[in-house]
């Protein structure tokens, strides 16, 4: 399928990207403040833990996911939508910023997460992404305890971007005049689509890798003030504990 080319082609990763927070634990906090009952699925998930060599990551976040045992599409839809609601005032100003260049330039935004799609579509709908693609949970009238899912990690968001995207949008292994931002070497796949990219907050082999592909570097100051601050943190928001700060 042929179609105009865009002036630039702007790809976001979610989670540590546009945000410093994991997103699938803000949003099991988010469901559990809200049916506090579910908090005691959790030892599904702990459980779980042990058996990560055997089940990968996939199976982990199935696993993660099972806090959502029989809620109701509609209801699982409403909750993703207020979550959006809130989340987006929370992201990082500087990746605002940059997305928002993007789009006074006609840029076409993509927002390409691991999380789940059920609420990375209606982020991306809050931010007016062209594109938003997430991991696809099987759909069912109420959610399973160990949802079936199509993890959107690492080489599968291209696979699907060569899959949904017009092939004129390609040349030459890359997607025309593309801009990709993350924090994460699961990208990198992604990133090789790209003409230019920015890491958020690197790793140090990250940093490496941008500092020799001269790759831009962001670091814009993370919600912690060290690492226990950050594991109290997450405690909270995996437990539906209270918390002042989700960012």
């Amino acid at each position: 399928m042929n179609a105009e080319v865009p002036p630039g082609i702007a790809l976001f990763d979610l989670d540590g990207t546009l945000l410093a927070w994991d997103t699938q634990l803000l949003f099991r906090h988010h469901v559990i403040r809200r049916e506090p009952w579910r908090a005691l699925l959790l030892p599904v998930f702990l459980g779980s833990l042990a058996l990560l060599p055997i089940l990968k990551l996939g199976g982990l976040k199935r696993a993660f996911l099972s806090y959502l045992w029989r809620m109701p599409a509609p209801t699982l839809a409403a909750h993703a939508r207020a979550f959006a609601a809130a989340i987006v005032p929370t992201f990082y100003p500087e990746l605002r910023e940059a997305l928002e260049n993007h789009r006074r330039q006609g840029h076409f935004l993509i927002l390409s997460s691991a999380s789940p799609e059920s609420y990375v579509a209606e982020i991306g709908r809050v931010l007016g992404f062209d594109l938003a693609l997430g991991t696809a949970l099987a759909p069912a009238p109420t959610c399973p305890l160990l949802p079936k899912l199509v993890n959107h990690k690492g080489a599968a968001k291209v696979d699907r971007l060569y899959q949904l995207l017009p092939s004129s949008y390609f040349a030459g292994g890359k997607l025309l005049h593309s801009h990709g931002y993350t924090d994460s070497r699961a990208d990198l796949p992604m990133l090789a689509l790209c003409h230019a990219a920015s890491v958020v907050n690197p790793d140090a082999a990250l940093a490496t890798l941008a500092h020799t592909a001269g790759w831009q570097i962001l670091r814009p100051p993370r919600p912690w003030r060290n690492r226990a601050d950050f594991w109290r943190q997450t405690l909270a928001f995996l437990t539906g504990g209270k918390t002042q700060d989700t960012r």
